[in-house]
Parts: structure tokens; sequence; C-alpha cells
């Protein structure tokens, strides 16, 4: 394990154990950008219907 902590995780850490309600924050955040709701069935049939079959060789104009 390093020993090394920089500053600005030393200035998070010490942040976040004075504002605990930032947690829920970072929470709703990251729910926001990075959760993604579990997908229906309906939902995959109808992205796997509108898909299209890409050609064998991509740069072929003909």
């Amino acid at each position: 394990m390093a020993l090394y902590e920089s500053e600005h995780t030393r200035f998070m850490r010490e942040w976040m154990k004075k504002h605990p309600e930032e947690v829920k924050e970072q929470q709703k955040g990251r729910a926001l950008w990075w959760d993604k709701p579990p997908r229906t069935l309906d939902a995959m049939k109808d992205t796997e219907a509108s898909t299209v079959a890409s050609k064998a060789y991509y740069y072929d104009a003909n």
C-alpha cells in the first residue's frame, strides 16, 4: 500500500467527514450519469429490431 496521499485526496477525505450530507448528493449524481435502470424485454426487442446490419467491408461505397 502506498504511503503517499495527495493534498487533494486528503482535502476530500476531511471535507466529506465535515459534510456527511454530501454523500447522498454524490450518490444522486452518480445515479444520474452512470447507473442505468434495468432494461425491459420490450425495450431490448425494439433495440434489436432497429439495428441495421453493417457491411463486411465498412469503407466500400457499393
